[in-house]
């Protein structure tokens, strides 16, 4: 979702302000549907404040003044505040460390708030693009990513039992902190009602990430979505840069033919796997995550050393991708 042409972003809250208890220190994120703060809580605690407020919707002129919706938006925006709610709710169910944490959830000044850790580190797509960068012939190990997906999902596994889905996974929303532990973040929940509910210039989906189902308002989604978005991932941890997009694989599929450009630097396992994750037709995809996990953790392979240094950390990796370049950024919104 983005801003309608010439129009400005809504206006993040002015540092100091105090919102359900915690307190602005400075906007972290901002993204179509709302805005990052670093806050404090009532008990000193730093931690992340997200605010629901899409652009396309609602504004806010300055601070400290009110969030205002147009009377023929405010159908939209309450159905996806409604659904930021009950995400809120529903992840301050889940406990996982691959998940982030939400601690509480409220509604003030007319939208919703979400209260998350704090976390610091820097986002897959930093990792994969300054790796990218440095031209070697392997993006990232194949046991490097074995191991990172086992992590993500372990995490959306106890997502989807909860009957929840992402519905926007990314290496822009899997955070790997400085210690070394990958986080899904920023779901996608709220998209999804408004992408069935509105008309919208642009496409409230990322592509080469988004399942097929996420392009239409009268397709199923379900945990084949996230399995999709999944596959899409490793690719991108394969090749440096995102899969072909859905919505023109389904005209002219050159996604085997990418595939079939790695078979000598990564496990046919590897890449049939992606292959089977990214199948258009969703009943052609693994069932669950379950299964998935099972596919990933099978013939596992013993690489030598070489490409991307050791030990296989990704944190590790950090230190000597970036020569001169901090590699702490905020969590990220969309």
């Amino acid at each position: 979702m983005t801003q309608a042409p010439g129009k400005p972003p809504p206006a993040p809250l002015f540092p100091g302000k105090v919102v359900g208890g915690y307190r602005i220190v400075r906007k972290i994120a901002a993204g179509g549907f709302g805005l990052v703060y670093l806050a404090v809580s009532p008990s000193g605690q730093d931690v992340a404040l997200k605010e629901y407020l899409p652009g396309s919707l609602a504004s806010r002129e300055h601070g400290d003044a009110p969030v205002v919706v147009p009377k023929d938006k405010q159908g939209l925006y309450r159905m996806g505040l409604r659904s930021f709610f009950e995400e809120g709710r529903a992840l301050a169910q889940i406990v996982h460390p691959s998940v982030v944490n939400v601690l509480n959830f409220f509604l003030e000044n007319g939208t919703v708030y979400l209260v998350m850790d704090y976390l610091q580190g820097a986002s897959l797509q930093q990792f994969i693009l300054t790796s990218a960068g440095l031209k070697h012939t392997k993006i990232f190990r194949e046991s490097t990513i074995r191991s990172l997906f086992d992590e993500i999902l372990q995490g959306l596994r106890v997502v989807h039992q909860h009957k929840m889905l992402h519905l926007d996974i990314k290496p822009a929303n899997i955070l790997i902190t400085d210690d070394d532990r990958p986080v899904l973040i920023d779901f996608g929940a709220a998209r999804d009602v408004l992408r069935k509910g509105g008309k919208f210039l642009q496409p409230m989906f990322t592509p080469g990430f988004s399942a097929p189902e996420m392009q239409g308002r009268d397709k199923s989604i379900g945990p084949w979505t996230d399995i999709y978005a999944i596959g899409a991932c490793i690719y991108s941890c394969m090749r440096g840069y995102p899969p072909p997009d859905s919505g023109a694989r389904q005209h002219a599929d050159a996604l085997p033919t990418g595939l079939d450009s790695m078979r000598s630097l990564y496990s046919g396992g590897l890449i049939d796997l992606v292959a089977f994750c990214m199948q258009l037709d969703a009943t052609q995809r693994p069932h669950s995550v379950l299964a998935v996990q099972g596919l990933l953790s099978a013939n596992p392979v013993h690489e030598p050393a070489g490409g991307i240094p050791t030990p296989d950390t990704l944190a590790y990796q950090a230190s000597h991708l970036v020569a001169g370049r901090a590699k702490r950024f905020t969590e990220m919104l969309r």
